[in-house]
Formats: C-alpha cells, structure tokens, sequence
C-alpha cells in the first residue's frame, strides 16, 4: 500500500526549518540548546536543521566554545549565527499615483527606500513596468546589493487578490498590468502579490502598534477606505480574497461609500468654504476652496480654527460608524488607523471612540498607525520574508554558491 511517509517528512522538516529560522532571525549567536529550549524540537533534528541550513549558506557555524576560551569541561556546544545578509527581499507598494519600493535583509533591517510618482494617474501598462523597473534598480543600488540576492518581491495592489495572488476585480488602474509576470520575465524574481490592506495588517502586528494583538482591523483610510482583518493571529481572506472589502459600507447610513479621511476633510472643508464660513482656512488655500487640501484642514483644527474642528468632528463621527460596523461584523480588540493620513488621523480619535459604543456592542481600542505611508512596503517586506522562511530548505542565498547542476 503507498503512503504518503515522504512527502509527510519533508513537509515536516521544512516546517521545522521556518521554526529555526524565526527563532534565530535577529537573536544572535545560539546554540543547539539555545534552538531546543525556542523551538521544543529534539536535539538531533536541532542538528540535523543547522548543518543542512549551514550548508546551504543562511547559517554560520562559529567556532566553539572551547576554542574561544569560553568552556571549562564537557562536550563543547556547537555555535550558530544566522547571516542576516545571505540574500535579500523587495517590497513594493504599487499605488494608482507612485511605487514605492523598500530593500530589505533577512533580518527584516531595511537597506533602502526609493519612492518615484508615475507622470500621471493613468499610465500605460508598460511605462509603469520601466518606472518598477528603474525604481528596483534605484533601491538595490542604494542598498549596496546585487539583483541576484533577491529571493523574493511581494508587491501590494489597491484591489482584492486572490489566495493565488491574482486581482479579482478588472480595475482600469489594473488593466493589462499582470505585474507578477512583468517581474518575473524581466528579472527572474518570484513574485507574491496581495491586497495592500493585507499587508498593511501584516506590518503593524510585525513592527507597529499592533505588536501582540491576535484579532486586529487595520484601515487604510486615505482618499479611499480598505481593510485587513487578522483573527487568532491569521490574515483573512475568505472564499476568493475578498475578506475586508468594504464595498458595504454604501448601504451604511451616514456613511454612503468607501471614500476616506482624506477626501471628506477637504470636501467638507471645501464646502464649509463655498458656504461663506469665516475660517482660517480660507487663507490657507488663498481664497480658492478648490485648492484646499487635508493638510490644510487639519492645520487649521490644531490652531483653534472652529470650522475646521466642526469639519473633523464630522469625520470622527462617520469613521465612527464605519469601525462599528466593521467592529460588530469581525469583533477586533484594536483598529489602527494607518496610511498617509495616519498622522493627522489620530486627533479624531478620541472623539471616534467616545461614538463607538452607540455604533457597536463591542467597541474596541483604536490606534493610529506610527509607520506613515510606507506601512503596505514594510508589510509586504514581512510577507517576503516569510515565504523565505517557509521555504528555506529550498533556496540558495546568493552569498553561498548553488550546487552544480547535474551533467546530462
């Protein structure tokens, strides 16, 4: 009778190797018990672990401790050191107006940031590939590594994607952009791609205020609202990927459609405007209300400016139905406010949360996000790395030469 003992053993020790791999990522120089006490595996796979993963270039053996003049008695311990620098990942963040693009080492250490704006918002499929391309190249340059170090690029998209990192939904921004096969063909580099909420999710559990929280929303909330939603530590994605959407929220009322903090603050202060109002901001925008911007609003609410204050309460008050909404559907213990907007976003905050209770049963904390509009770059940055890591056993880092390949 077959089984399925093979196939079942090397799953296993990849699992495994991914489990090593996290405990010594940025820990420094472990031993096999070190690795025992951080992982719960048996000495002999701790072993077995490190020399494959030595071999195959992420790991460093150092020389024991009886020869550092470190050990008194007894069988000296093995040494490892994980090589933060043995290859590299991409992270990029594809907006309908720019592309920004961080390189990272394995340890997750940013090596460079490079943003470039597209000409326009609508550019074609090929001139956004050679602005990706001349960006990459722009950031590996200032990272002071090679292309071949690559071994990952995940790339996040303003649509929903597929567990199969395909985009669901035909958008124009979208339209004959297959970003993944434009990557891989001119460069050869394995591309992941995923919702920029997601990753914006990913990001602030990974290195912002998320750190800790299992059931957590985080929010895009821009000119346009988006959701990644992680539950007992998970990303949700549903049936095809369309987990977070938020195309509801138009039969929300006082709610009405998916636009963000961005767009009402300078709509609302543009009209406060038309409508004749006595407010500072008619000096920021130099009498001309279509110029008025966000910024400007937000501005004017930190001097004392009462329009202004009435434009952010209004706001505060429609962000407040849509957490409860999302709030009384998925339940989080925090939602982070993130994206460009996060910074102004927070003095909405506490009169966000004193809505809560009359828009959900269970109001949670809400936080704004601290990462400022690089947060779907870093989150896609940890998806990166984490392909890596699942996939250990299976790559070659570029500071270690592949084996040979087999004459035919």
């Amino acid at each position: 009778m077959m089984t399925d003992t093979a196939p079942s053993t090397q799953l296993v020790r990849r699992v495994n190797a991914s489990a090593m791999l996290k405990a010594m990522r940025g820990a420094g120089i472990m031993t096999g018990t070190d690795l025992m006490a951080a992982t719960g595996l048996s000495r002999a796979t701790v072993i077995s672990i490190c020399d494959e993963l030595v071999r195959l270039g992420w790991l460093q053996e150092l020389e024991n401790q009886r020869g550092a003049e470190g050990y008194v008695k007894g069988r000296p311990a093995r040494r490892f050191v994980f090589d933060d620098r043995a290859a590299s990942v991409l992270g990029i963040d594809i907006g309908a107006n720019k592309i920004t693009t961080i390189v990272a080492d394995m340890a997750g250490k940013a090596l460079s940031r490079v943003t470039t704006p597209f000409r326009a918002y609508n550019v074609p499929a090929d001139e956004r590939a050679d602005v990706l391309d001349r960006i990459a190249a722009e950031a590996l340059e200032k990272a002071a590594v090679s292309a071949d170090s690559v071994l990952a690029v995940s790339v996040g998209v303003a649509a929903p994607v597929s567990r199969d990192g395909e985009v669901l939904t035909v958008q124009e921004f979208w339209k004959s952009f297959d970003v993944r096969r434009l990557v891989s063909e001119r460069h050869g580099w394995h591309v992941l791609l995923e919702n920029d909420a997601n990753l914006a999710a990913l990001a602030e559990r990974w290195r912002g205020m998320a750190q800790g929280v299992d059931n957590l929303v985080v929010m895009l909330t821009g000119d346009r609202l988006g959701a990644g939603i992680l539950e007992s530590g998970r990303l949700l994605h549903g049936q095809l990927g369309g987990f977070g959407e938020l195309g509801y929220l138009g039969n929300v009322e006082g709610v009405g459609d998916t636009l963000g903090i961005a767009h009402y603050v300078a709509l609302w202060g543009q009209e406060a405007l038309a409508g004749g109002a006595k407010t500072q901001l008619d000096e920021l925008c130099g009498g001309a209300a279509e110029r008025l911007t966000a910024e400007m609003v937000f501005a004017a609410a930190g001097d004392g400016d009462q329009v202004a204050q009435d434009v952010l309460n209004r706001v505060a008050h429609r962000m407040a139905r849509v957490i409860g909404s999302v709030s009384t559907l998925v339940n989080p213990e925090l939602v982070v406010l993130a994206g460009a907007v996060a910074a102004s976003a927070r003095t909405l905050i506490p009169a966000i949360e004193e809505q809560l209770p009359n828009f959900t049963f269970t109001p949670p904390r809400v936080e704004a996000s601290s990462l400022g509009d690089g947060i779907v770059s870093i989150g896609a940055i940890r998806l990166a790395l984490d392909y890596v890591e699942e996939h250990a056993l299976d790559l070659y880092p570029a500071s270690f030469p592949k084996p040979a390949q087999p004459v035919s």
